[in-house]
């Protein structure tokens, strides 16, 4: 518990005192996110917030992990390699396919090299221990989706930062439970450096984390998701166990995966490409009916808690019962902005055609009169 409190603590300080230094530097040196028209702000933001979220982190592992922590070489060397590639990226602009190979490298160190990955479906569609060369390539894929759903949820100021730190917080919390304590450190240094990076980065932001800190979150969280979901494996043996873990991920989850499946099928529908940028992810739509940075935080964030405690609540059912509950609550939950903005529009037009009527109306009866 001792070392937990100072990870923790140690991310959280490093975070709050080595961002102003960050924000300066980024100014002197004109390393700014220039507003255009896909983005929300207005004003030029200094974009360097990932490399505080990188050295708080690792700083604050080296200081306080356990001894017992596993040396995780390979997963190591994926995150530098992904730290790094977003760092260029948010310096001098980055091929989309530079950025997929960095990520396949980067999944591939930890599902082949660090033996990170999904090994049972858990009984869903009557499928559980599923051979290697499934294994790898399914790990590997889901390793990138949950990567770039945060790089694709980071919109709004406090927006991915708030949520990594709910997740992270989350599942520190099972690891700490089920006493994996090195897991439980790793996660609750990411939370630390996030929650310090907060400060800076909530409405109105002083800084954004880019593609160095979105990756790396993303990363770190994907690799915190298959571990979670290796532990409730079916020969593991622990009082917390969850028999429908995959559920449970997505569900924990819910607010980046929604988003990003929904972005890709909408775009797909249009024939448009899946990583072209455009404002129809949840947290425009949430800004459109009305709502302010802030509230479009606080809103998600109380989302997606809310999914996770109903899925705690629900664990003990069957994988494709779980599934099937939290999909359908968020296809139902992820229709609600759409369907008020529509009739606030709808609204809008009937009060035109009123005004309109009433203008006309005036004129005919001083026609009349005349």
């Amino acid at each position: 518990m001792i070392n937990i409190i100072l990870i923790f603590t140690t991310a959280l300080l490093i975070a709050v005192f080595g961002i102003p230094s960050i924000i300066t530097v980024a100014k002197l040196k004109g390393l700014y996110d220039k507003p255009d028209n896909r983005k929300l702000h207005t004003n030029k933001i200094p974009r360097l917030g990932g490399l505080a979220i990188f050295a708080s982190f690792a700083i604050a592992i080296c200081l306080w992990g356990s001894p017992d922590t596993p040396r995780l070489q390979y997963l190591t060397a994926g995150l530098i390699l992904l730290f790094f590639s977003g760092l260029k990226d948010d310096i001098i602009v980055l091929s989309p396919v530079n950025k997929l190979v960095t990520q396949i490298l980067s999944a591939g160190l930890v599902c082949i090299a660090e033996g990170i990955r999904i090994t049972s479906f858990y009984g869903l569609f009557g499928v559980d221990e599923i051979p290697l060369l499934v294994s790898i390539p399914l790990s590997m894929f889901t390793l990138i989706v949950i990567t770039n759903s945060f790089n694709l949820i980071d919109g709004v100021d406090g927006l991915a930062g708030g949520l990594g730190f709910i997740i992270s917080t989350t599942f520190a919390l099972w690891f700490y439970f089920i006493d994996q304590y090195q897991w439980s450190l790793i996660a609750f240094a990411l939370s630390g450096a996030l929650l310090g990076f907060l400060f800076f980065n909530f409405n109105p932001a002083k800084i954004f984390m880019g593609d160095a800190g979105s990756l790396t979150i993303g990363f770190m969280i994907s690799v915190l998701t298959l571990k979670f979901i290796q532990f409730n494996a079916p020969s593991a043996f622990t009082v917390y166990k969850v028999s429908s873990a995959p559920a449970l991920a997505i569900a924990i989850l819910i607010v980046p995966l929604y988003d990003t499946l929904r972005i890709f099928i909408v775009r797909a529908s249009k024939k448009r490409s899946p990583f072209k940028a455009d404002k129809n992810h949840v947290h425009h739509w949430l800004l459109k009916i009305g709502l302010s940075h802030k509230e479009v935080c606080y809103t998600l964030y109380i989302i997606n808690t809310l999914f996770i405690l109903t899925s705690f609540l629900i664990k003990n059912n069957s994988t494709i019962i779980v599934l099937a509950v939290i999909i359908g609550l968020a296809s139902i939950v992820g229709q609600f902005p759409m369907y008020i903005y529509r009739h606030k529009i709808a609204d809008l037009e009937v009060d035109e055609d009123l005004l309109d009527f009433e203008i006309e109306e005036k004129i005919s009866h001083k026609e009349f009169k005349n």
